[in-house]
């Protein structure tokens, strides 16, 4: 069963902001709503919260949390790997 995507704000604006790299974030993400746990992209969890993962692309890391019971991914930070987690 396919997850639904959901971008905050922040995030849309950060896609927007960057368009030579946005096709493979959006293709990253659409891999991630068929196969959530997908291990093929560099994919890491995060410690000490329960469905918080971070997605890594080139010089860039994007939070998102998964949400089973509502089938839903929510991609709500993206930022350079230096400053993603402050």
């Amino acid at each position: 069963m396919k997850y639904e995507l959901l971008y905050s704000k922040d995030f849309a604006k950060f896609i927007n902001k960057h368009k030579n790299i946005a096709p493979k974030i959006k293709e990253s993400f659409e891999l991630l709503a068929t196969n959530p746990y997908d291990n093929t992209l560099d994919v890491k969890k995060l410690q000490g919260k329960e469905s918080h993962f971070r997605l890594r692309i080139s010089k860039y890391c994007f939070l998102y949390e998964i949400i089973n019971d509502k089938l839903l991914i929510y991609a709500h930070k993206a930022e350079s790997r230096g400053s993603v987690y402050k």
